[in-house]
């Protein structure tokens, strides 16, 4: 759940390397023990630090109402789920998408900066995110296990494949790929 903070303007490795020095405190309760100072400095490393501490300590307290009962939270109706983390400062759609899917198992399929280039590589210009994130659930099983393994999969071809740059030429997809260069 912190690393979906944590990742935010970030990169993942940055994310692995902080949660791994701070394993010891890397549950809710002993980060909720941490001052907002000690908690700065853990998450140092990962960048916007003040903000990311804030978010966190907010999504903290809202997991807390729930007595850190990650049962109680995956019985509450995900739209009302859903709101009540984007409620929250510091949590848009993107990372309240990852809350649900990885950390509470909850379907909503993630949206994010890698999602949009792949879609609109293979010519579907969708005009917005709602959009986007309607085409993927009206069209896979309604479930997190699929949504986190789709969203792992276009990240991690994004990441090595289909960057910023693309390397079509060792493209799976680049018979489909409206971007071929």
């Amino acid at each position: 759940m912190f690393q979906s903070v944590l990742v935010q303007n970030t990169t993942w490795n940055s994310v692995e390397k902080t949660c791994a020095a701070i394993a010891d405190k890397l549950t809710p309760e002993s980060i909720e023990a941490l001052s907002p100072e000690e908690l700065e400095q853990c998450i140092r490393p990962c960048g916007f630090y003040r903000s990311k501490s804030r978010t966190i300590r907010a999504l903290i307290a809202w997991f807390r109402a729930y007595q850190f009962d990650r049962q109680a939270v995956q019985r509450i109706p995900l739209p009302k789920l859903r709101g009540e983390l984007l409620a929250l400062s510091g949590i848009g759609a993107e990372t309240a998408d990852v809350i649900l899917v990885y950390a509470f198992y909850r379907p909503s399929f993630i949206i994010d900066a890698y999602t949009r280039r792949l879609l609109l590589r293979l010519g579907y210009a969708l005009p917005d995110d709602p959009a986007r994130k309607d085409f993927f659930e009206s069209g896979l099983p309604n479930d997190a296990h699929i949504y986190g393994w789709y969203h792992w999969l276009i990240l991690e071809h994004c990441i090595s494949v289909c960057k910023k740059r693309p390397q079509c030429h060792i493209c799976a997809l680049k018979t489909a790929c409206r971007q071929i260069i």
